[in-house]
């Protein structure tokens, strides 16, 4: 057997997904909303793609396991028949102290619990559910998969900020990375794709999405990655500001009135896309500049030259690129967005062929030029799967 439930648990919400790991596949997915309040709500979706809603009220992570297993139990597929042998955890931060997928201790939950001071909204939410999930499955192995583990191979110049080295030891300041999930699975995906062994390949995967994070990945090992301490480093994203003079933020509190509660606010939830050009959807966004809406335009052309910024850095990091590869919602599915990020870069063998980059498929892709020097790809992630092999590798053993 080779089925793993991957379960993606938030504060409020809890997404899930049982994989055929062997045929690379799900057998269903699902996702429980508003967890904690009065009213909640909760999706189910077998293989075939057919829907199963309800709304009900989900107090706390052991009734959305409880509904979970219902949905199961009435809509399949049955749990007698795809019993998971593992529950593979996403755990947002695992700091210096995960370099791998680990099986769940008590000792790894205080871990995870401690680290939480490095992301407070994530790994509470995290733990949460890995009890959850425990009671639920108390049977089975349960495997944590860190969002930063990927990112443990970076050399000490890439992750080290260059502030007093006591202050930042003291209280763990360093680039720890994230979507490292997506990051290896494209990775490895594209290598597959070229027909080349990845340890052979130097590569920069745009991973774009309302979150977004650029990583230069150097025979299949993350060598820089863009985003930092937090998710709130590097590029331009839905919400987030990316890239900021620190001085902005004291220049902020001290002439606009923003405490810290404020500035948090404003840099993570009413930048990017949405504070620069009014919506925080790509596709609106394109569509706005499109039809002439100048705030618009100037929030894409950001977004653009932040990416090209940080292609270019990653180039001279690698001292070659064999691929660069878009991924996630906006990566997938923006070939505007594809086309702009990429503008300029002929003379260092990056080419994107505008009949290749227009067309939509569900699979990998090639939308560079013929004879480019640099290949330029479309590779779809999928982080659930990912999570599921590394899980099922840890348990197998």
């Amino acid at each position: 057997m080779s089925d793993v439930l991957v379960v993606n648990s938030g504060s409020s919400s809890m997404k899930y997904q049982l994989v055929d790991v062997d045929a690379g596949e799900a057998l269903a997915t699902g996702l429980i909303e508003r967890i904690g309040r009065p009213s909640g709500r909760a999706t189910h979706t077998d293989a075939a793609g057919r829907e199963f809603r309800d709304e009900l009220e989900v107090p706390d992570h052991d009734a959305a396991f409880a509904w979970m297993l219902r949905a199961f139990d009435e809509h399949g597929p049955s749990l007698d028949a795809h019993a998971p042998v593992a529950v593979g955890h996403r755990v947002v931060q695992g700091g210096a102290r995960f370099f791998e997928p680990t099986v769940i201790t008590e000792l790894v939950k205080i871990n995870i619990d401690e680290l939480s001071v490095l992301a407070p909204l994530h790994n509470p939410a995290n733990l949460a559910g890995i009890v959850a999930a425990e009671h639920a499955f108390p049977a089975v192995p349960h495997v944590a998969v860190f969002d930063t583990a990927f990112h443990q191979t970076m050399p000490p110049p890439a992750y080290t900020y260059a502030i007093d080295a006591e202050v930042a030891a003291k209280h763990r300041v360093r680039r720890y990375g994230f979507h490292g999930t997506s990051h290896r699975f494209v990775s490895h995906a594209a290598a597959e794709f070229l027909g080349r062994p990845v340890e052979e390949l130097k590569l920069i995967v745009l991973h774009l999405g309302n979150g977004a994070s650029a990583c230069a990945v150097d025979g299949g090992r993350s060598v820089e990655t863009s985003m930092g301490m937090t998710p709130l480093e590097g590029l331009v994203m839905g919400t987030r500001s990316g890239d900021l003079d620190p001085a902005v933020l004291l220049h902020l509190q001290r002439r606009a009135g923003l405490d810290v509660d404020g500035v948090d606010d404003l840099l993570n939830k009413r930048s990017g896309i949405l504070g620069l050009g009014g919506h925080g959807d790509m596709r609106d966004l394109v569509a706005a500049a499109e039809s002439g809406d100048e705030r618009a335009a100037l929030a894409l052309d950001v977004y653009a030259h932040r990416i090209r910024s940080y292609v270019g850095a990653y180039a001279a990091q690698l001292g070659r690129v064999d691929a660069i590869v878009f991924t996630a919602g906006v990566g997938e599915n923006a070939a505007p967005v594809r086309e702009r990020a990429l503008a300029g870069l002929g003379g260092f063998g990056v080419e994107v062929d505008a009949a290749r980059n227009a067309e939509r498929g569900g699979g990998a892709r090639r939308i560079s030029s013929d004879g480019a020097r640099v290949d330029v790809l479309v590779v779809p992630t999928n982080e659930e799967l990912e999570i599921a092999r590394q899980t099922l590798e840890v348990v197998a053993g």
